[in-house]
């Protein structure tokens, strides 16, 4: 078997999004109907896979408990889906590459902005404690050094358990201290495993490097967060022309320009979860990840 090595420091700082839209919840809360509802229209791959989350998150008892909406614990469901997981992690790094790539190309920005949510709400009600977690990574081998500064570009799912059933070859194991990745084991179909998902912007330091055979192992400490992205859908996005989404028919052309001096007291009821539009599936994008147990690539500061 092939192994490919790859070097951490091959990969530029700006190839990810990593807006944690601090100042604009309440904005994007407001526009968050119209903007999935043209979103579907563009990702109907997103589209199926979100309505089969509805289901599934009826059938645990439609719980919201501790998220503020069922869009956020719809969006954690779909999200481990490994069809939605995979083509939503190849998208982050692309669109982070401009802003004209995130605005044209990028048709996850509803459930990016979920996740971000909801990983702020879980772990301020987790305590807002730093964890300690495992990522492990199978046929592909990553080069660090001790002090270099690195993130991982995408949402992250590790474990909290120090030792997991994953055995492989050419393993790289990534031993995490994260202090902005929260628990979501309680949404998992599986919650006997203990996962934890890390965000993109959040950094680490290089502790400690150690080779023993075909395995590596890479200690990370959380030194913080770092985003070059702030509230972009707001300050240049738009949805263009609605259509007709699940019972929602959006004819006026959404201006972001005027979603900034909206209140979140002028949102209405309707979620997300309603919707339900169901459209021609597309071919499926070139896939970096394979399952949520696989991290794309590590990159530098």
């Amino acid at each position: 078997m092939t192994v490919a090595t790859v070097a951490i420091k091959v990969v530029p700082l700006d190839m990810t999004f990593d807006d944690q839209y601090q100042g604009c919840g309440p904005a994007m809360t407001v526009a968050l109907l119209a903007l999935n509802c043209f979103e579907f229209q563009k990702n109907p791959d997103f589209a199926l896979f979100w309505t089969k989350a509805v289901p599934e998150w009826h059938s645990q008892g439609s719980r919201v408990s501790p998220l503020s909406s069922p869009d956020q614990t719809i969006a954690i469901m779909a999200y481990t889906m490994p069809d939605v997981y995979t083509d939503f992690n190849a998208a982050v790094p692309m669109a982070g590459h401009s802003p004209q790539e995130y605005q044209d190309n990028f048709h996850f920005k509803t459930l990016h902005f979920l996740l971000t949510q909801t990983l702020r709400i879980l772990r301020d009600t987790q305590n807002g404690q730093c964890l300690d977690v495992v990522h492990q990574d199978c046929g592909v081998r990553f080069e660090a050094q001790r002090g270099d500064s690195i993130w991982f570009g995408q949402f992250l799912i590790t474990w909290l358990r120090t030792t997991t059933e994953i055995r492989c070859p050419d393993e790289t194991e990534f031993q995490v201290h994260t202090c902005h990745g929260a628990g979501i084991q309680s949404f998992s179909q599986n919650p006997e495993y203990e996962g934890v998902m890390i965000p993109p912007f959040e950094t680490f330091e290089v502790t400690k490097v150690t080779r023993e055979g075909d395995k590596t192992q890479i200690q990370l400490h959380s030194t913080g967060t770092s985003s070059k992205y702030i509230c972009k859908w707001l300050k240049g996005d738009t949805t263009g022309h609605g259509g007709h989404c699940g019972h929602h028919d959006h004819q006026d052309k959404l201006d972001p320009q005027s979603n900034e001096g909206i209140k979140a007291t002028k949102a209405t009821t309707a979620t997300l979860a309603t919707m339900v539009t169901i459209t021609t599936k597309t071919t499926v994008t070139t896939i970096i990840t394979k399952t949520p147990w696989s991290t794309g690539l590590p990159q530098p500061l």
